[in-house]
């Protein structure tokens, strides 16, 4: 069975940085890709940026090139979004997402889910 689970970042001013962890349980990190989603109320959830775990290959939504970067630890079984220069547009809803299919940005292939967790940028 897999679980992720994301730990809770919280508020931030603009131009801060934040660096929610995701521990993913039960993952095969040697044939999935982990995937950073967010979701704004009234909107689709959508694509942040996608790691796969063999190589170390990564994917970003042009919206955050540049100023995020994704990372994993095999040891600590645990993927990480490094957000810096942080915008009040950056508010969201931040889901991490583990998928069969290699660095996709879309969520239909994503199978499994985290809970979610809360990243408020103030202005």
């Amino acid at each position: 069975q897999v679980l992720l689970v994301e730990a809770g970042v919280g508020l931030v001013q603009s131009g801060g940085s934040l660096r929610p962890p995701c521990a993913a349980f039960g993952v095969t990190f040697s044939r999935v890709t982990v995937g950073w989603f967010r979701l704004v109320l009234g909107k689709e959830r959508e694509f942040v940026a996608a790691i796969s775990w063999n190589g170390g290959n990564t994917n970003y939504a042009n919206a955050v090139n540049g100023r995020f970067t994704i990372s994993g630890d095999s040891a600590k079984i645990t993927v990480y979004l490094q957000m810096d220069s942080l915008k009040p547009e950056d508010t969201a809803i931040y889901y991490c997402a583990s998928t069969n299919h290699w660095l996709s940005t879309a969520r239909y292939y994503y199978t499994n889910w985290g809970q979610g967790t809360q990243v408020t940028v103030s202005s």
